[in-house]
């Protein structure tokens, strides 16, 4: 019977899951949302969750555990200085899984982890990026206009020259294969 073992062993050693979900949750504090496998994010949750709590208490034991765990001194310095705070109110689950349904490869199923804080934030900012990209793209097209009328008459003088350097390229495509295969007689001379 498998009693109080709720460790999910995803298939890998201990090293090796130890230093799948510190990454994971890394990542998940740079870039405020993950998207994993449904396994890999029940298990991230918990050690996520546990470093938001050593990030609220703030003290010098806290952001040493916390290092030693995520192995990365930027991490643990967003997690202390941006997320914690931001968490500060709440009582624990800081994090979400939201299922994503399977993934066409192997049919696995997909999920995103995101902080529960910060989800209004990631909605916005693609947003206002968006409607400044489309209205920059509509600004660029009438200046691309006036400039176009003067380059079309250029184009056909450089697409005469293209035709006599069209037969320089047909030679250096075997060269490029003689240096891929060849390097190790290169080497050798």
């Amino acid at each position: 019977m498998r009693h109080q073992k709720k460790t999910i062993k995803l298939g890998r050693t201990a090293e090796h899951r130890k230093a799948l979900l510190a990454n994971q949750v890394c990542s998940l504090i740079e870039h405020q949302r993950i998207k994993t496998t449904l396994a890999k994010a029940k298990a991230v949750r918990p050690l996520a969750e546990r470093m938001v709590t050593l990030g609220k208490k703030g003290s010098i034991h806290a952001r040493r555990t916390a290092l030693a765990t995520l192995r990365q001194k930027s991490a643990v310095k967003k997690l202390f200085d941006d997320i914690a705070p931001r968490s500060a109110e709440r009582n624990g689950g800081y994090t979400r899984i939201v299922k994503l349904g399977q993934r066409k490869s192997d049919s696995a199923p997909m999920a995103f982890v995101e902080w529960v804080d910060m989800a209004e934030v990631i909605e916005e900012k693609p947003a206002e990026e968006k409607k400044a990209k489309r209205k920059e793209a509509e600004a660029k097209p009438t200046k691309a206009e006036s400039e176009t009328v003067t380059p079309k008459e250029e184009e056909p003088a450089a697409k005469e020259e293209k035709p006599a350097e069209a037969p320089a390229p047909a030679e250096e495509p075997q060269p490029k294969k003689r240096r891929w295969f060849g390097r190790k007689s290169s080497e050798q001379e």
